[in-house]
């Protein structure tokens, strides 16, 4: 298979970024929209809808990684980190517009929400889940947690089911976007578990090629 063309080393900090950058464009753009009236309908709740949604497409493009380097040849691992933490910024921007613009930060109406909505909970608990991840992206706790580390950033996969789930139980009518994201994280899932039988038949296929030449040869 062939494969994208290589970025050349002196460009990978830049590219990482120049992704940060446009990551948080759509923020950008949907608070100057609001601040200018020009959100349709309940400008916050728009907003607040707005930064939930781009959150789950960065925990989506952050599983992604993995399958798209396994099947198609393209190493974007570079990104992964970046893609994680942008997903992180955008749940707790989803969440402050929330507290602080939708609730004016009354406390007890929060905890009642979250207590009573299932789906607050269940963002909530994505949100609580995805602050250990963000706070150990980082190269001194790789080295400092080891295995442990691998373990803890599993949690991504229930994190992003959470979120689907959590987009779904928002909207009134569940249509064809909220059952994308479910059928994309779905299948995100369903590639974790069979990954390992993907890998081993990759593995394989040199070793039987090899033999075949050998054969071959006699």
């Amino acid at each position: 298979m062939v494969g994208l063309p290589a970025l050349p080393r002196k460009y990978h900090a830049a590219s990482i970024w120049l992704l940060y950058a446009a990551g948080l464009l759509p923020a950008a753009y949907g608070f100057w929209l609001g601040a200018t009236g020009r959100l349709p309908g309940n400008p916050v709740k728009e907003f607040e809808h707005l930064l939930g949604l781009w959150a789950l497409r960065f925990l989506i493009a952050t599983l992604a990684i993995t399958p798209i380097r396994d099947l198609f040849g393209i190493n974007w691992i570079r990104y992964r980190r970046a893609l994680g933490l942008l997903a992180f910024w955008y749940v707790l921007m989803h969440f402050s517009t929330y507290m602080v613009l939708d609730q004016y930060l009354n406390l007890s109406a929060i905890i009642v929400d979250i207590a009573k909505r299932p789906f607050i909970t269940i963002g909530m608990g994505a949100l609580v889940m995805l602050i250990p991840l963000a706070l150990t992206s980082n190269n001194w706790s790789i080295r400092r947690l080891g295995p442990r580390w691998v373990k803890l950033h599993k949690l991504v996969y229930v994190i992003a089911a959470a979120g689907a789930l959590h987009f779904a139980m928002s909207v009134k009518v569940v249509g064809l976007e909220p059952w994308t994201y479910i059928a994309l994280v779905a299948l995100l899932l369903g590639y974790r578990l069979i990954r390992p039988m993907i890998r081993g038949k990759k593995r394989a296929r040199p070793e039987g090629t090899r033999l075949q030449g050998e054969a071959r040869s006699v």
